[in-house]
Formats: C-alpha cells, structure tokens, sequence
C-alpha cells in the first residue's frame, strides 16, 4: 500500500470525504503503528458551508484548511476532545477539510483499548473523539504533511461500495447537507 499523494485531496472536499472511506490511517508512536480503515467521514467545505470552521474567516486555529491540501487540521472541542480532519478542497476553493470520524481498528489494537481504558470494541474508535484518544492524536499533530511517511498519515486501502450519505452529526447549521459517509466492511 502506498501513502495517499498531494494530488488525492486537491479535488472537491465532497469526493475526497467519500472515497477516503476505506483507506487506512496510520499513527506511529515510536516503533508501534497504530491502524485502522476508516468507515466514516463528513466534509466542510468553506465560506458557503455555514457547518465550517472556516466558513466566516481565517483564524489562528482554521488557518491550515485555506492552506496547502493533504495536512492535518486537529482541534480541540468541548473543552475535552481533539478531533482529525484533512484539508482536501479542489483548485480554486479558499479553504475545505474532512473529519474522520470512525475507523475500523486493524494494528495496535491492544494499545487502543489501553488508550482508551475500555475493552468493548464496537465502542473503542466509532467516534472522531474516540479515534483520536485510542491513537494518541493531540494538537501536536496539527498541520502534519499527511502525504509523507510521518507519525501520520493515510495509505490507499480497499474500494468502499454501498456507501451510505447523511446529515452531519453535531452541527445545527448545514444540516440540509448529506456529507456524512460511512460505509461497513
């Protein structure tokens, strides 16, 4: 499997949030790799998407999603989460990203579970604040090149089919949207 190039993300945030839908998430801590499929994504796209961080303007902490696709855009929310998004926005478009919300864990399992301090597997990465505690994903890993081999970064993986398309979860604004994909493998 290769890592996802630059020219991956430089299309509409929309398609890029459908078809990461099966590619795999690594996080290397140390000598341990941490993987896992990722089945679920929602894009946000920019200043037409009022669900976007950066739909009114550039701020200190939105700034890497007006910037250079394939990077890492992690934020903290509820004053108790990190979640992980990649920039991905076609030429032409200010700003754009996509959350991964869930995986599928595959490597490092145990340590997921350690990390999250629960044993019930269905519960351990269903969630874009899960997935970040189970693989040690912090604002340290704000505005990383995803494109290379890293402490992480998103391989090509298997081709996702039936994907399902929804509201996104969460936002009170946007929600006409269905940008929410998941898929099961």
């Amino acid at each position: 499997m290769r890592i996802l190039p630059r020219k991956f993300y430089s299309r509409d945030t929309v398609q890029v949030a459908k078809e990461l839908l099966g590619k795999t998430l690594v996080r290397k801590i140390g000598k341990q790799k941490l993987t896992g499929t990722i089945i679920e994504t929602e894009a946000y796209k920019g200043k037409n998407d009022p669900a976007s961080h950066s739909s009114k303007k550039k701020t200190e902490r939105n700034k890497v999603m007006f910037g250079q696709v394939g990077w890492s855009y992690v934020y903290f929310t509820y004053g108790m989460h990190y979640c992980l998004n990649v920039v991905a926005k076609k030429d032409g478009e200010e700003s754009g990203a996509v959350l991964i919300r869930s995986i599928q864990p595959q490597l490092g399992i145990r340590t997921m579970i350690r990390n999250r301090k629960m044993d019930l597997i269905s519960n351990l990465v269903n969630g874009p604040a899960k997935l970040t505690q189970a693989m040690q994903i912090t604002k340290k890993q704000y505005h990383i090149d995803l494109t290379k081999d890293f402490d992480l970064f998103i391989m090509d993986g298997i081709r996702a089919t039936k994907i399902l398309a929804k509201p996104r979860i969460g936002i009170t604004v946007g929600v006409d949207k269905l940008w929410n994909f998941s898929f099961k493998i």
